[in-house]
């Protein structure tokens, strides 16, 4: 089946935000981009989950989708986070994604509020309608303390067309092959560690947080798989398994892999509250991780 949504297949790499003394720090931010173009990352996404979002301003949320496509300038694609749980914002923010030359939106279930299916399904279709740019919903019933159903799924995607795509984060393989089966949507694993095994049902990639520091090494795993070379995938599938599991498995996103970044020079390591920083065992946890995978 051809899938609507296959411009975005392949790595999109869920970007962090650099802060810096508080404030969103832009020259960093646009090494960032520069270091995903160089990389060969096919996708950014800014102002996601892993981009602290719940802690931006809208007008930062603004300022870091701009300064992002305005560096990108064409040269990588952009799946801009504008999620809300006030579809009113949702739509705002998707309009002002769109004006700045995103290329997508990754949109978040409504949190907090926990929709009906109706409201999940109005919620989507009201953005659409307001907004053609490409949409990639974003199931993560962990954070949102809702799940979105397949069958939901399936009426929003057949509804609106401009529902392109699925981050899938439920970590279910039962419901993403639900969801591959009622839809035409492309299927990306909200979790680095299930890639693989969701591209094995039929999912076309990951939008991914260990992807900030090794994106050349989860890019290989996708096109070792899409070449049919699954040895291959199996072998990067467990190289990288214990970054997803020793590292990212150390606190809440994005604590550790802005840990990692700062280890590796390609970040403060500064948070916003209420996220707060590895503790000292936390992090001497984080450096073996790390120099075990050879990066340090």
């Amino acid at each position: 089946m051809a899938r609507r949504g296959e411009m975005f297949a392949g790595l999109t790499v869920a970007m962090v935000t650099p802060f810096k003394n508080g404030d969103v720090d832009e020259p960093a931010l646009k090494k960032l981009v520069d270091f995903h173009i160089e990389s060969g990352t096919d996708c950014i996404c800014p102002c996601g989950t892993t981009g602290e979002s719940p802690t931006l301003t809208h007008d930062e949320q603004d300022r870091v989708i701009d300064v992002v496509c305005q560096h990108a300038a064409g040269r990588i694609k952009v799946m801009a986070g504008t999620g809300s749980n006030n579809t009113k914002e949702a739509i705002r923010l998707t309009q002002h994604a769109k004006a700045a030359g995103a290329d997508g939106a990754l949109m978040v279930a409504p949190y907090y509020n926990k929709p009906t299916p109706e409201g999940f399904f109005q919620h989507y279709k009201a953005v659409a309608d307001a907004c053609d740019l490409p949409i990639c919903l974003y199931n993560i019933p962990g954070r949102t303390a809702k799940n979105m159903e397949p069958e939901t799924i399936a009426r929003i995607a057949e509804a609106c067309p401009t529902v392109v795509a699925i981050k899938e984060a439920t970590g279910s393989l039962d419901q993403a092959s639900q969801v591959l089966a009622l839809t035409d949507l492309t299927l990306l694993s909200g979790d680095d560690s299930l890639t693989l095994p969701l591209m094995s049902i039929g999912g076309s990639g990951i939008i991914s947080v260990v992807g900030n520091i090794i994106p050349k090494d989860v890019m290989a795993m996708v096109r070792a798989f899409n070449d049919g070379d699954l040895k291959a995938a199996q072998q990067w599938h467990h190289k990288l398994f214990p970054l997803c599991r020793d590292l990212l498995g150390l606190s809440t996103n994005p604590i550790p892999i802005k840990a990692a970044m700062q280890e590796l020079g390609r970040d403060s390591g500064e948070l916003r509250l209420p996220m707060t920083p590895l503790n000292a065992a936390q992090r001497e946890s984080l450096r073996a991780t790390l120099k075990k995978y050879g990066l340090i």
